[in-house]
């Protein structure tokens, strides 16, 4: 592309990690547009992880689902999501209020990805999102699961400020989950982490601590994180459709002795939580057990 599609935190994180080069070489992936084979790609997918701001202006990630064809191109700069968030989730105000939103359209059983950010506007029936960047991701730590269609009865949510030792079980138990960000001008985007179980370690009731691996270089999230602190996060139960959402703040360790005791670790990420809320049957998906990535570093 003809401009630089970086801004200052990505670029500031890629020279600490002393990966500038290649983080310039793999942003040239970065489009405005829609390519005709990523149409056909989210014709086929049954959800779409959306991050973005709530009236307060704390960050979360949620999961639209719809048959294969709700999400669908409009045109090269245009995607229409023919699902809004329910009444109970943490962004249910994109109902009714438009927002910028990052999008992650990820496809476990093939592991394949696409990261899309714009501006989302509600439709009544769903959202209209002009798109600013569209590209595809480094299949990486995804690991393999197939989706079943079931009905969904979401439960009412629990809300607390801090996580029960259930839902820390549940974390600690994970192998994948979700991360919204934003940069200073409120441009959000949602990516995914994956690692073999127990890559995310709960140390407290409220703070999460996790490796970031290695990967495209492009430092999207960490790069955020360099100028805003903001984050939210979703951890899926693949068995039972419930989904667990934080939001708080992150910020990354660079301290290269810290990341030396972690095994794959690059650097770590530390995420202290402010607000949980866990919704049991939020999503009408269910997941086969997952083939692992081989790419998973071992956990200590």
């Amino acid at each position: 592309m003809a401009v630089d599609v970086c801004h200052r935190g990505e670029r500031a994180a890629q020279r600490r990690a002393g990966l500038l080069e290649q983080g310039e070489f793999s942003a040239r992936a970065v489009r405005p547009r829609i390519p005709d084979v990523a149409r056909a790609f989210l014709l086929q997918q049954p959800m779409v992880v959306l991050g973005a701001a709530d009236g307060r202006g704390r960050l979360w990630a949620t999961l639209l689902t719809g048959r294969p064809g709700f999400l669908h191109a409009v045109d090269d700069l245009t995607l229409a999501i023919d699902a809004l968030p329910a009444p109970h989730d943490p962004l249910h105000e994109l109902s009714t209020t438009p927002a910028q939103v990052g999008m992650l359209a990820i496809e476990p059983g093939r592991h394949r990805r696409m990261r899309m950010n714009g501006r989302a506007a509600p439709t009544g029936h769903g959202l209209r999102v002009d798109l600013d960047q569209v590209y595809s991701n480094c299949p990486k730590y995804i690991q393999k699961r197939k989706p079943e269609w079931t009905t969904a009865a979401p439960a009412p949510p629990k809300s607390s400020r801090t996580l029960t030792p259930d839902q820390q079980k549940w974390i600690a138990g994970a192998d994948t989950f979700f991360i919204a960000t934003a940069d200073l001008d409120g441009d959000a985007d949602a990516s995914h982490r994956g690692g073999a179980p127990g890559f995310v370690e709960a140390v407290s009731p409220n703070v999460l601590r996790w490796p970031d691996y290695t990967g495209n270089a492009m430092f999207n999230t960490l790069g955020n994180l360099e100028v805003q602190p903001r984050a939210g996060l979703l951890f899926c139960d693949w068995d039972t459709g419930a989904v667990l959402h934080l939001t708080g703040t992150a910020r990354t360790d660079w301290d290269p002795a810290h990341a030396a005791a972690v095994p794959g670790a690059e650097r770590l990420v530390e995420f202290t939580a402010t607000d949980v809320v866990e919704i049991a049957g939020a999503v009408p998906l269910r997941w086969s057990d997952p083939v692992p990535s081989r790419f998973n570093p071992p956990v200590a």
